[in-house]
């Protein structure tokens, strides 16, 4: 290799690095930005449009937001507020279940998925595709499911907790055949 030839090198892996180093700098400067404002202490909790700091995207779905329109059978308003504690299920084609019905393991399960994880299973989190349409209908991608821990099952068996994108959690206990919207309140 020539004298030349090792000039050009140097420079090309000398360019490499600068650009590396900027765009480093560039991501760290964004990045501060976000992390010093959330290592700001504020007067209470962030809500969406306030000034305090942002609060980071949760990897478990959140819970279900108030409805705005009123109850199956309810002369309310249209876009007044359900009153907290009003179970307003996503589709009343779909029967309900309290949360307290459910197996023990869908208990641990959702308190799981309301953490983050860790899961059981790899395949927990994946993308339901509802195939067989028997939730409603909502874009690619919309739900996730996770397993529930079959005692006595050799593999993940036949019951999941699905979650919707805004929230909503269902229950099978025969591997998609029925689904009964989760009731939180009970």
């Amino acid at each position: 290799m020539t004298s030349r030839n090792r000039l050009f090198t140097l420079l090309a892996v000398l360019l490499c690095v600068l650009a590396a180093a900027v765009g480093y700098v560039l991501s760290d400067d964004a990045g501060d930005s976000t992390s010093k404002a959330s290592a700001t202490p504020s007067a209470g909790p962030a809500t969406p449009g306030s000034d305090g700091p942002a609060t980071p995207k949760p990897t478990a779905p959140r819970p279900t937001p108030p409805k705005t329109s009123p109850p199956a059978g309810t002369a309310s308003a249209p876009g007044t507020p359900v009153p907290a504690g009003t179970w307003v299920p996503t589709d009343a084609s779909l029967a309900d279940v309290c949360r307290t019905k459910l197996p023990a393991q869908a208990v641990d399960t959702l308190g799981l998925i309301a953490k983050g994880g860790p899961y059981p299973y790899r395949s927990d989190g994946i993308v339901f595709e509802n195939r067989e349409s028997r939730l409603p209908r909502k874009a690619s991608g919309y739900y996730h499911e996770f397993t529930v821990v079959t005692p006595g099952s050799a593999d993940r068996g036949a019951r999941r907790v699905v979650t919707g994108g805004s929230g909503e959690q269902y229950w099978t206990a025969d591997h998609y055949a029925t689904f009964q919207e989760i009731d939180v309140r009970c």
